[in-house]
């Protein structure tokens, strides 16, 4: 089974004894931003193909969940 990038950084993080809590949420949360402007990015490209970014958010959600972040995200429109 290929691991991804994003796969390793994240278990990078959760991983990481001398993280606290906080900051755990904090670097996921800059993975997710990053993940997000991609996903973006990719989806107002003339030749949409997701190449993975849909995937890689989901991970990021998912590490951010098992720390009791909450990932639901509010914005304009749902307002």
């Amino acid at each position: 089974m290929t691991v991804t990038t994003i796969e390793l950084k994240i278990s990078d993080i959760l991983d990481d004894p001398a993280l606290p809590k906080e900051k755990k949420i904090a670097k996921l949360q800059k993975l997710e931003e990053e993940a997000r402007a991609l996903q973006r990015a990719a989806t107002e490209s003339p030749m949409v193909d997701d190449d993975g970014w849909q995937s890689d958010l989901r991970l990021v959600e998912k590490a951010l969940g098992r720390l009791g972040e909450d990932t639901t995200k509010t914005g304009a429109a749902t307002l």
